[in-house]
């Protein structure tokens, strides 16, 4: 401290000592805001997730819980413009970027499920028959346009994510010094019909601590037609480890962007739960009341 602060008289310690102060604050402030996932490591690493294999895929927990992707039907998507999206479990995530849907959650794990077989942040090419194939789809010239279409809409959506401990206090966030998209930028070489993309390595930061959902890819692919709910529904039961789960209704409207009737809005829960139970995913899935007389779904998650 005598070099950066020569102490020749009391103020000057005074002085030294106000600034020494002002700087540990200042650190700590910069500690608190870049333990938050903004700051990436400069050597890259590998992301490795406990129980991932060639059979599941991977979505942090606060991805999952939220309204990010959902069964919407195609020509009813909304723009969103820093929107709040619906969440659970002391996370705030706003969006930019156009609603996401089932299918392109499907896109957006197995280019996760790829990232994963190198360091993450560096380019991974893919071969988009492959990737297509990987995803369940077909692989006419129908399909590729929708890729191609997806992996632009993917690019340009923006996050930014915060997330609290049960105290309040803040335990991660990201995006809001340096724009988090879904993917970071692709490119398409048409000689070789490969994809190069990648995906930004603060992403790690939403599944460390085992905050993540492992998502059943065999049962998923063997979703029947027009079951985008049931798909959607997959996705929030594997964020839960509890055998019996429950969800107010009001908050699963918001949850999976539905905006028609309640009454259409249940038959369209039932026949979802009906499809969970078909794959074994869940069992004695119902719709009931809560002690406050509030409607909830209920099933046994197997």
């Amino acid at each position: 401290m005598s070099e950066l602060f020569p102490a020749e008289s009391s103020a000057q310690k005074g002085i030294a000592s106000d600034a020494w102060n002002r700087v540990n604050a200042l650190a700590e402030a910069q500690r608190l805001l870049q333990a938050d996932g903004d700051k990436v490591d400069s050597k890259p690493t590998r992301l490795f997730l406990r129980g991932l294999n060639e059979f599941m895929r991977a979505m942090p927990n606060h991805i999952a819980r939220s309204s990010l992707f959902a069964p919407v039907a195609r020509g009813r998507k909304a723009i969103h413009k820093n929107s709040l999206l619906v969440s659970r479990g002391g996370a705030t995530i706003k969006f930019w970027g156009e609603q996401l849907d089932e299918a392109q959650a499907d896109v957006w794990m197995q280019a996760i499920h790829e990232a994963t077989k190198q360091p993450l942040g560096e380019p991974i090419a893919i071969n988009r028959a492959g990737f297509l194939r990987a995803i369940g789809r077909k692989t006419g010239n129908y399909e590729y346009k929708w890729l191609h279409s997806t992996m632009q809409i993917l690019s340009f959506a923006m996050l930014v994510i915060d997330v609290y401990t049960t105290e309040g206090e803040m335990k991660l966030s990201i995006g809001k010094s340096h724009a988090l998209h879904m993917i970071d930028g692709f490119e398409y070489d048409e000689r070789a019909k490969t994809y190069t993309i990648r995906i930004d390595p603060r992403w790690r930061a939403m599944y460390s601590n085992d905050e993540f959902s492992l998502i059943d890819w065999e049962k998923r692919l063997r979703f029947g037609r027009h079951q985008d709910m049931a798909k959607a529904l997959q996705r929030l039961v594997a964020t839960s480890n509890n055998k019996q789960q429950k969800y107010q209704i009001r908050w699963l409207k918001g949850k999976l962007g539905y905006n028609s009737p309640d009454h259409k809005f249940r038959s369209s829960l039932t026949a979802a739960m009906r499809e969970l139970e078909r794959l074994e995913i869940i069992a004695d899935g119902q719709i009931g009341h809560n002690k406050n007389g509030d409607q909830q779904a209920l099933w046994i998650k197997l």
